[in-house]
């Protein structure tokens, strides 16, 4: 975004007095309505997620390190994938874009605060109940669920109570997500701004109006999926019991429709952090910002048409294969233009690699890798080879641990400054990458390899020569959750403990963005009291 910002309008909090001043204790987190406080609990909710996500992988990656079984039972192994993957969705990665999203966006619109304040505090709320829901499931009778995060038909209606609790869990969970969405929208639409067309936001803001249309699209699908599975369960009914006439592969149909746009929901918002921290440090526009909207928009309404590429195996008439084929290769296109559009941000800039930067592009080179590797899985012949492999566990990772997770880091180095008024660690920061970047690479492309050989995913146990590469996985993987508490004790240095040099309004030279020039570090507890006017 390159509009030129009047700063005559910038009536910070700090001039109204008491104002400014949030109330305290206990009480302001549990009734708080501010965008700011919402945020966030969103992203230590997310992060407390993904601790917990982490420690179930490094559990299943511990029992792989050998053939045989050492550490869990084949069920419980079973359980422990699930639950990492349903955690890590909609416990870690989901919750942290929607963090970023409460936090960002009233500040980067001019808008004093999101549209509904007590629907976002209500959000909020859902989740922790939801949370708890999910982990309780390990400890009612038969334990979690173990049917793989998809919940396939026909185990997830042969599973015990866990099962109930997890699709409880997603209800309440997709419920949130609604209402965060609504108020996405409602605030984008209304409260941005004089001044501020749709065409000159901050791509941010772009990449999450569009992943909040996709996900009031497709939430209450994945609802029907699994309401349809609970009355399966309890109720009499056989959708998709072929006992009793119904059809297993329905269940697919469904929860892929919801799954695939569901990809790209947690994708969408990093790559508007990506398109924000990249022109910062180039110190240069954003290159191609109107083909960026585009290609956002045509991402999210080709991820509708893709979904059975998820199914290649299960018997789909020779057509439909190839629709799929291609549709999902189309996909490639707007997804080419982004990263190209990246990089010719990057080309001829006056680069600094700060933390953001070194997060933003190690972004790049890993996420396109996991585009390729999806390329491949999107060409039917290759994917009967590869599918249910250890390959498509590394596609998966790379795009959701390289993407998602990856910008996250990014966009809290970015924004640090900003929430808390403290510069992070840059030694510690830099050390975070690069420990980061080397063990993800440790763990996952080594399953590149498995897949290859044809190693299958979700076993405990292996025949001896796939040893050495699930050695190597295994031994990454622990590098790689370790890593993660050196950046803990980042944020924790520059938020609660409040050390750190101060952080000046704009530390990044680049940034041109309303938080940036109109805001001091920190924000104020109500940032804008008169709307600024953008030119």
């Amino acid at each position: 975004m390159s509009a030129v910002i009047d700063t005559h309008g910038h009536g910070h909090a700090a001039e109204h007095g008491d104002h400014a001043h949030p109330p305290s204790g206990l009480m302001r987190w549990v009734t708080t309505t501010n965008h700011k406080d919402i945020g966030t609990m969103y992203l230590w909710f997310a992060f407390t997620m993904l601790l917990i996500g982490g420690v179930l992988a490094l559990t299943i990656r511990a029992e792989l390190f050998e053939p045989g079984l050492q550490i869990v039972t084949p069920e419980f192994f079973n359980q422990l994938t699930t639950m990492h993957g349903l955690i890590m969705v909609f416990g870690a990665i989901m919750p942290a874009f929607v963090g970023f999203a409460n936090w960002q966006i009233p500040m980067m619109i001019g808008a004093p605060d999101m549209a509904f304040a007590r629907m976002n505090n209500w959000s909020f709320w859902l989740l922790p109940v939801a949370g708890s829901l999910l982990i309780a499931s390990f400890f009612v009778p038969g334990g979690a669920p173990a049917a793989g995060w998809t919940m396939y038909a026909p185990l997830s209606i042969q599973m015990g109570p866990g099962m109930d609790l997890s699709i409880f869990a997603l209800h309440i969970m997709g419920a949130s997500s609604i209402m965060g969405s609504i108020n996405i929208i409602t605030t984008i639409l209304n409260m941005r701004a004089p001044g501020m067309t749709l065409m000159k936001m901050p791509m941010f803001v772009w990449t999450w109006l569009i992943t909040a249309y996709l996900l009031i699209a497709v939430m209450p699908v994945l609802a029907g999926a699994i309401t349809m599975t609970l009355t399966d369960r309890h109720f009499g009914t056989s959708f998709f019991n072929a006992a009793g006439g119904g059809d297993p592969v329905m269940f697919q149909h469904i929860f892929w429709f919801f799954g695939h746009p569901e990809v790209y929901i947690m994708i969408l918002p990093a790559f508007g952090i990506i398109s924000q921290v990249i022109p910062a440090f180039a110190r240069k526009p954003l290159f191609g910002y109107a083909s960026m909207v585009y290609a956002t928009s045509s991402i999210a309404i080709l991820s509708f048409i893709v979904w059975a590429h998820h199914m290649f195996t299960v018997g789909l008439p020779t057509a439909g294969l190839l629709f799929f084929m291609y549709s999902t290769m189309l996909i490639a296109v707007p997804t080419g233009v982004k990263v190209f559009n990246w990089l010719a941000t990057m080309w001829r800039g006056s680069m600094t690699f700060e933390t953001p930067m070194l997060f933003a592009v190690g972004f790049l080179f890993v996420f396109t890798m996991g585009g390729f590797t999806g390329l491949m899985l999107a060409i039917m012949p290759v994917d009967v080879q590869l599918q249910d492999t250890y390959y498509v566990v590394a596609h998966f990772h790379y795009v959701l641990v390289a993407g998602s997770l990856f910008a996250i880091f990014a966009g809290t180095y970015f924004w640090i400054p900003k929430w808390t008024g403290r510069m992070y660690d840059e030694t510690l920061g830099k050390w975070h990458f690069w420990l980061s970047i080397v063990f993800f690479n440790i763990t996952f492309f080594p399953m590149h390899f498995l897949g290859l050989a044809g190693m299958p995913r979700r076993v405990p146990d292996y025949a001896s020569q796939f040893t050495n590469f699930n050695q190597i996985s295994s031994v990454g993987a622990f590098g790689f959750g370790l890593s993660q508490l050196l950046f803990l004790y980042i944020v924790l240095k520059c938020s609660v403990f409040g050390k750190g040099e101060k952080a000046p309004a704009r530390p990044w030279e680049g940034a041109d963005t309303l938080e940036w020039t109109h805001l001091p570090s920190p924000a104020p507890y109500h940032s804008f009291h008169e709307q600024p006017e953008v030119k």
